[in-house]
């Protein structure tokens, strides 16, 4: 019987022993990943992560041996750790006591948190952007309940310098105008995965710059920059400009070296502006009048199709009847005799109208789409518009004559700029662009104008830039004259359009002027446009500026003299 016992035992062993043995080998040899697994991801887990925004940078350079001080780069715009301290108050035991630790150490009044702590049981924000100091010593503080978040934001070290072409971040993290809009999807950085070890010291970590989004470095030279921003403010303070604006172009390749605004405002500060206009480019967003200063775009198109010789005479009024209307001088005063340098030289409107006369109005429109003013000019900013100029295409031959001397044809500053770089430029016009190159990681992709389009001879360029080096030299832009150098320009005064009406504000002018140095050898193109100065006439107000702003970059370029 106790045989029999014995062995029923044995067996009931041996048979378990079987089930736990198939038990492990299943476990361990047949579903060891399928377990191994398991285990894994009880200590890792898998979070979103998001590449930081490319950065934007400029920097000093010497344009006329094309290259650039790398040692000197400035930042534009730039990623900035922002510190932001909160609270549960649910899980905080004695509120007064926290907020007085927290008081002390954030140098905020102990009623305010106090206060801020009653108002929710929920999560509460009890400061946003701590410094460095005060970030410091929140964590020396050992409290239940209390957060210090890091809120990554975007800061632009040169506050107001260049604001309107960097535009700023949104709040809802994409970019807004300027720069920052139009580079927003090659800017921002990308999402993906990344794996969080739990339980487990991890050894080493995975590098995600490749999600990083790609930085911007501009064409537009620092120092030069400055300066013109600097010439507007104090256009601001001696004349009294209700705004202003200054474009510095490379010529032959469109480099856009200084786009200034006045007024101007602080992206770090852009939510306590009141007026949104002010956070437009001027330059590329707004349409106006240009005046005089499109006279020698008249005087060119005349001399292409072989209407007129340099030499040609000309006898001045002081007016000129078409149809019913009466088209006078800026002064009202009569020039006689001219050869087609004086029309330029005392800026004679009787002469544009002269020289529009000759040619049919298709032809007029024809030179207006070769020289862009019916299109945008493609730059690389967010919003840019462009007018049609529909009205002077229907226009009578009144239209036609005013549009000879600027007053009822609209365009763009950038527009003009990018036009008159025909003079400079051998009859080529070139497009302006403001990034230089897009530099991710490693990778370095620099940005390639296109070809320039000839529009007028080199002949006919020449011949104008003649004209208007004598406009510097003896004509009404020697405010312009830069001693040893010889300068080509254009003075402008243009009456300014009342919104939605017919007509012109009589208490309202833009005055400008725009030009090139050396007239022989260019290798700086500049428009300066003041809005609404308190001077009569642009030769007291623009061509100084200009004067000022080209003696800048003769000496920073250390441009040798032409006599």
């Amino acid at each position: 019987m106790k045989g029999w016992k014995s062995k029923l035992f044995l067996s009931l062993v041996f048979i378990l022993a079987a089930i736990i043995i198939g038990r492990l080998f299943y476990l361990q040899i047949l579903n060891y990943k399928f377990y191994q697994s398991q285990a894994l991801g009880q200590q890792a887990g898998f979070a979103e992560v998001k590449g930081n925004r490319g950065e934007v940078f400029l920097s000093n350079s010497n344009e006329s041996h094309g290259d650039y001080s790398s040692n000197q780069i400035k930042s534009l715009a730039i990623n900035k750790d922002s510190w932001l301290l909160s609270a549960v108050p649910s899980n905080i035991k004695n509120k007064d006591s926290f907020a007085k630790e927290v008081s002390g150490a954030i140098n905020e009044p102990e009623e305010l948190i106090l206060s801020k702590l009653n108002s929710s049981d929920s999560y509460i924000i009890i400061k946003k952007d701590l410094s460095q100091k005060e970030v410091d010593s929140v964590k020396n503080l050992k409290l239940e309940g209390l957060t210090l978040e890091n809120d990554p934001g975007r800061y632009y070290p040169q506050e107001d310098l260049l604001s309107q072409v960097i535009g700023f971040l949104g709040g809802d993290g994409s970019g807004q105008y300027g720069l920052e809009g139009y580079y927003n999807d090659i800017l921002q950085g990308k999402e993906g995965i990344k794996e969080e070890k739990r339980g487990l010291d991890s050894i080493g970590s995975e590098n995600f710059s490749y999600l990083n989004g790609s930085d911007l470095y501009l064409t537009i030279d620092y120092n030069i920059q400055f300066e013109a921003e600097s010439l507007l403010k104090e256009a601001k303070k001696n004349i009294d400009i209700d705004s202003g604006q200054i474009i510095v172009l490379n010529p032959h390749s469109g480099r856009v070296l200084a786009l200034a605004n006045f007024p101007s405002f602080n992206p770090n500060a852009y939510s306590k502006e009141n007026n949104f206009d002010i956070f437009q480019n001027t330059t590329v967003q707004k349409i106006f009048e240009p005046g005089s200063i499109f006279k020698p775009f008249t005087m060119a198109m005349a001399l292409e199709e072989g209407k007129v010789t340099p030499e040609t005479k000309f006898v001045d009024n002081g007016f000129v009847k078409i149809g019913p209307d009466t088209v006078y001088n800026f002064d009202r005063k009569k020039y006689d005799e001219q050869d087609m340098s004086g029309i330029l030289e005392k800026s004679i409107n009787i002469g544009a109208v002269f020289l529009s006369q000759k040619l049919s109005h298709q032809t007029f429109i024809d030179y207006l789409d070769k020289l862009g003013f019916n299109d945008k000019t493609g730059i690389d900013l967010q919003g840019e518009v462009a007018s049609q100029n529909e009205v002077l295409k229907k226009g009578s031959d009144f239209g036609f004559a005013t549009a000879s001397f600027g007053q009822g044809i609209e365009m763009t500053p950038m527009q003009l700029i990018s036009a008159f770089s025909i003079f400079a430029n051998g009859g080529k016009m070139v497009k302006p662009y403001v990034v230089d190159k897009i530099v991710h990681n490693d990778q370095e992709d620099t940005i390639n104008p296109k070809g320039a389009k000839q529009v007028i001879s080199e002949k006919t360029a020449s011949e104008v830039t003649t004209m208007m080096t004598n406009v510097v030299n003896r004509g009404f832009g020697k405010g312009a004259k830069v001693a040893g150098y010889y300068l080509a320009g254009k003075t402008g005064t243009a009456q300014v359009p009342i919104p939605g009406k017919l007509g012109y504000d009589l208490n309202k002018t833009i005055q400008s002027f725009i030009g090139f140095g050396p007239a022989l050898k260019p290798e700086f193109l500049i428009l300066i446009k003041l809005d609404n100065p308190k001077v009569p006439q642009s030769s007291l107000s623009a061509a100084p500026i200009f004067k000022k702003l080209a003696q800048y970059i003769i000496n920073y370029w250390q441009i040798p003299p032409d006599y």
